[in-house]
């Protein structure tokens, strides 16, 4: 799926109407269940028809050109492509950080139980340092995580409300260092201004993790492409 933003006139409600069925689709109001697969009936007018490679067609036709323009902010803010899970949001990121010709940088999270969990000395010796690290889940940081200049990226939590860095922030890479990561902010009224961004400790939420541990990463996620599940 495909939402482009920053149009107006005759677009405006056609725009509406289709943010709002993405909506419902992502409350779940829309689709079906068959033999436990969620299925939802596409519109004709969104669907690209005769495509051997659907993750290359969706990407083609979001970013058309992407080699000539990964560097314009314009071009970046204007465009996402929307996924309905987090699994094929990671296919897409990872095929179009793959097109960004610039050299790589991984970046690798510290993960540990929380020393406040009343099971400390259990967990510590059950959930070893690599099962944490395999754990992924909504509004948290993969334990690595790849990033090139001119990829975008979307932050996670609230880092400073003052200079509006809050959680859902498009940013773009300018910069990448050991401890510090140089970005120009995508949206709203710092568009264009430069951010540096460290890594911070974060402790998840999610009610399917039955023990609390803490992950230290950068509280950003690559968002060419972003889930619509917002559960």
């Amino acid at each position: 799926m495909r939402l482009q933003g920053n149009q107006l006139g005759p677009h405006l409600e056609e725009l509406k109407e289709f943010s709002d069925w993405i909506l419902e689709i992502g409350y779940r109001k829309i689709g079906s269940s068959v033999d436990g697969i969620e299925k939802v009936r596409l519109p004709n007018d969104i669907i690209i028809h005769n495509c051997d490679d659907p993750i290359s067609a969706i990407v083609e036709s979001t970013y058309p050109d992407f080699l000539s323009y990964s560097n314009d902010i314009n071009y970046l803010q204007e465009r996402s492509i929307l996924a309905p899970t987090l699994d094929m949001v990671g296919f897409v990121n990872e095929y179009m950080v793959s097109l960004n010709p610039n050299p790589e940088k991984t970046y690798l999270s510290s993960d540990m139980i929380c020393m406040s969990d009343h099971a400390f000395t259990c967990l510590d010796q059950v959930h070893t340092p690599e099962f944490l690290n395999s754990i992924k889940c909504l509004g948290i940081s993969n334990h690595s995580i790849t990033l090139k200049v001119g990829i975008p990226v979307m932050l996670l939590r609230n880092i400073d409300n003052s200079s509006r860095l809050c959680n859902g922030t498009r940013l773009v890479i300018t910069r990448l260092g050991n401890r510090v990561i140089e970005a120009k902010v995508l949206s709203g009224n710092m568009a264009g201004e430069k951010v540096f961004i460290a890594r911070m400790t974060l402790t998840p939420s999610d009610v399917k993790i039955p023990f609390k541990f803490q992950r230290w990463q950068f509280l950003f996620v690559v968002s060419f492409a972003m889930t619509i599940n917002k559960n």
